[in-house]
């Protein structure tokens, strides 16, 4: 039993990393400037141009703008640790090889399956809100497209109770074939995909800040009055509304932690990739504030629970023309987050697979563009297949848990390392310091980075829970399965084809045979000061 418990909490050694990074085969072709956009890229979408109207119209009401800043501090804290970690080991696999150095296999593949669902339900909900803004379009030139292939086949309706789960007869083909198209772009490169991913932030945020500066000269100060509506039971505005939107915001900000799955392709990860991480961020968080703050002066915060928010705000400021160039600025912003969150998918499946916890169908590269073609197109049709049947409501409450939770594992991989390994070159560390706790190093980031996450996950579990007492347990049946599904897979696969556990079991079969030639494997126990 014993031992089992050992091979479970075995870790990846620091030596196995370093090898990682100069053997892994792809192109290192990005500098800071690239990952900044690539950040940028992911973290624009639909937390602004779709999720936005629903946190506020149901949740925070003008004070939306709060929600975001409680997110973006919440980020912020998880963003310092992810450059303190990416500048240590800048490897593929972000957080998933930050927990497998730091806090053992078992816990390496639970994160790991977490950033897979992340990131797989924020692809299926990105390109649902990319199908809606282009049916919106297509519709002002006249284009309508049947229903059947724009709407998916489980259905919300908000009902005097909450919210309701319904089963309709649609299938979202728009939203599979918007993904489908942006895998095949990725499968081309990274170099030609960061191009395309920078022409199209460039366009989307040109259109945000136009909205902004255009939008705040017709604003309605009345519009914001309350600024926190009176609560109305549960996560009905006031301060829990505040904290239920947030949690409903927290994964618009996904984008820095695909800047550090993009270790092995940076020039100079150690430099670049905390730049890349913390740029992106607050970029991000300054244009969200202002476009929120914006887009509820412009309408009363209730008429925003629609699927193209931004565009009927700014239909008040009675230019046609500005409706269709935000519809434009939409479809190119979730276009490039779809582009980006694909690539982080594909690059955690990557590191997976190389480590033997899964096949390597994921790790096997296409022998012209040395990309990780199959896993690539794998990932892109599993999310695919979500967006077409499930609604954005349910698609975003599952990616803030995933997200909150990983980036929880993260600010615990911090701790760790600082704890056991204090002599690691850090090029970046997290600000203001910490104390020791008998061996433990207790840091005022990483700390605070553990309270914010988990007062943003909270709502979203309580809100899960009741969902299910009340008879609607689709979000958690799907989190069960998914969580059951995994442990299986880890049991039939990864645990018994990983590389380190076939290291380590070579080992003590030298060693029983009475073998002094071998080296064991060194574990990051053995690494300890």
């Amino acid at each position: 039993m014993g031992s089992q418990r050992a091979r479970l909490m075995a870790r990846k050694s620091l030596d196995d990393v370093r090898r990682d990074q100069a053997e892994h085969g792809l192109r290192r072709s990005l500098g800071p400037v690239q990952l900044t956009m690539l950040g940028i890229g992911c973290i624009v979408g639909a937390g602004v141009y779709v999720m936005s109207g629903t946190a506020a119209a149901n949740y925070a009401g003008p004070a939306v703008i709060l929600s975001f800043v409680i997110a973006g501090i919440a980020c912020g804290f998880t963003a310092l640790c992810y450059a303190e970690l990416s500048s240590t080991l800048p490897v593929s696999g972000s957080s998933y090889t930050y927990a497998y150095t730091a806090l053992g296999e078992v816990f390496a593949w639970g994160l790991a399956w977490l950033l897979m669902l992340e990131y797989g339900l924020a692809g299926s909900a990105l390109a649902a809100g990319f199908a809606g803004f282009l049916t919106s379009l297509l519709g002002d030139f006249r284009i309508v497209l049947p229903a059947g292939i724009v709407t998916p086949f489980v259905q919300t309706t908000v009902t005097a109770h909450g919210t309701a789960f319904s089963v309709g007869g649609g299938v979202n083909l728009i939203a599979v074939a918007g993904l489908l198209l942006f895998a095949g772009v990725l499968v081309r490169g990274i170099t030609h995909s960061a191009t395309v991913n920078a022409v199209l932030v460039f366009i989307k945020l040109a259109v945000l800040i136009g909205f902004v500066i255009i939008g705040w000269q017709h604003v309605n100060p009345s519009n914001w009055q309350p600024f926190i509506p009176t609560n109305q039971g549960g996560f009905a505005y006031g301060v829990p509304g505040i904290f239920r939107a947030a949690s409903v915001l927290f994964f618009a900000y996904l984008g820095f932690e695909t800047v550090s799955t993009a270790a092995l392709e940076a020039r100079n990860p150690r430099r670049d990739l905390p730049i890349g991480i913390l740029s992106a961020l607050v970029i991000c968080t300054i244009l969200y504030i202002l476009v929120a703050r914006v887009m509820t002066g412009l309408v009363p915060y209730t008429a925003l629970n629609v699927p193209d928010p931004v565009a009927i705000a700014v239909d008040a400021v009675r230019w046609p023309a500005m409706g269709i160039l935000i519809k434009v600025g939409a479809l190119t912003g979730l276009s490039s987050v779809l582009l980006v969150n694909t690539y982080g998918q594909s690059r955690i499946c990557f590191a997976m697979a190389t480590d033997g916890l899964l096949p390597r169908f994921f790790s096997a590269m296409h022998p012209r563009f040395q990309t990780p073609w199959k896993g690539t197109l794998f990932v892109a049709a599993v999310s695919a297949l979500a967006a077409a049947m499930l609604p954005i409501s349910i698609l975003g409450d599952l990616v803030s848990l995933g997200t909150a939770l990983a980036f929880s594992m993260v600010a615990l991989s911090v701790i760790w390392l600082r704890s056991t390994h204090p002599e690691l070159e850090r090029p970046f560390r997290v600000p203001f310091g910490g104390v020791r706790v008998g061996r433990v190093w207790l840091g005022a980031v990483p700390v605070l980075a553990l309270v914010f996450c988990l007062l943003t996950v909270a709502p979203v579990l309580i809100d899960i829970a009741d969902k299910a007492a009340t008879g609607q347990p689709i979000p958690l049946v799907i989190l069960v399965c998914y969580i059951a599904f995994g442990a299986v897979l880890y049991a039939s696969y990864g645990y018994r084809r990983s590389r380190l556990g076939l290291a380590l079991s070579a080992s003590a079969v030298r060693a029983s045979a009475g073998d002094t030639d071998w080296a064991a494997p060194r574990t990051s126990d053995e690494t300890s000061p």
